[in-house]
């Protein structure tokens, strides 16, 4: 049985006509926002994850002054502009002592501030997964006493490399060698923070600088110190990383002295032996030079 047929007015077909195409754009416009919305919010979570929470200097902090929530705030960051070891959150900060100066604007690093009180010792001081070990000061130069807790230094060796004379005999030639850059100094004999107010400090001499290093590499410090010498070299606060550094000997020094020599294919002389004399007082022998 066939439906009967409701008339339609053609007069109000357009209209059925628009309201049909506007319930059709609505409906892709509320699809359209869906999908915007989406990719807004899936944007901000990528953002997210590339920034993270630091600790900012509001004011220029002195070495040894108490941190206060004042003094510090916190900024979210991109993670790419984070400094090594900064500090994520004020409770890592406040209420500790500074054994560095810290500038306004500066992120708050937490190899610059350390426990108040009777929590302070030398073990809180030591970074994971490096070791403190101590070098005796007559077996160094520590640029004129200068050297602080917290600064950085580069160590080099200077030993006896064993090698065959022009005349044909063996004989040792003296060889310098960068070890380790960017070296954390832990402690001044016995101070291991900073001296408040910088340099008001009094300059002590003291016998022995105590230095963070990798286990291996205090194991092979050791082992320079019993063959030869060290030296500690004091760096900029502001130069950070390391380079490549050749060995300095007699050729080395001759290379960068007189490079043409070495262009031209002559031998490099060797170093013009000092005249000595041997003093004998009893069973003990004491060499001199004459020059």
């Amino acid at each position: 049985m066939d439906m009967p047929k409701l008339p339609i007015d053609k007069k109000y077909l357009p209209m059925i006509i628009a309201a049909v195409a506007g319930l059709v754009a609505v409906y892709l416009i509320n699809i359209y926002i869906q999908q915007t919305a989406d990719e807004t919010r899936k944007r901000e979570q990528e953002r997210r994850k590339e920034l993270a929470t630091v600790v900012i200097a509001k004011q220029d902090i002195a070495s040894g002054t108490a941190i206060k929530d004042t003094m510090v705030k916190e900024e979210i960051i991109s993670k790419s502009l984070i400094q090594p070891r900064a500090a994520s959150s004020l409770d890592r900060v406040v209420d500790r002592i500074t054994i560095a100066p810290i500038s306004k604007g500066e992120q708050v690093l937490l190899n610059k501030v350390t426990l108040s009180g009777e929590a302070v010792s030398l073990s809180t001081k030591i970074p994971r997964g490096k070791r403190a070990i101590t070098i005796p000061v007559d077996n160094i130069s520590s640029v004129g006493g200068m050297i602080r807790p917290g600064d950085h230094v580069d160590v080099v060796s200077m030993i006896p490399i064993p090698g065959i004379g022009q005349d044909g005999k063996p004989s040792n030639q003296m060889n310098t060698t960068p070890l380790f850059q960017d070296v954390l100094v832990l402690a001044v004999g016995q101070e291991y923070a900073a001296v408040p107010g910088g340099q008001k400090g009094e300059k002590r001499q003291t016998p022995i600088i105590t230095l963070a290093l990798a286990p291996q590499e205090a194991n092979l410090i050791a082992f320079i110190q019993e063959q030869g010498r060290i030296r500690l070299i004091l760096r900029s606060p502001g130069d950070s990383g390391s380079e490549r550094i050749a060995p300095a000997n007699w050729e080395s020094v001759l290379r960068m002295t007189i490079p043409e020599m070495f262009e031209r294919g002559e031998e490099a002389p060797a170093p013009k032996p000092r005249k000595t004399v041997e003093i004998y007082r009893g069973l003990q022998k004491e060499v001199k030079p004459l020059d």
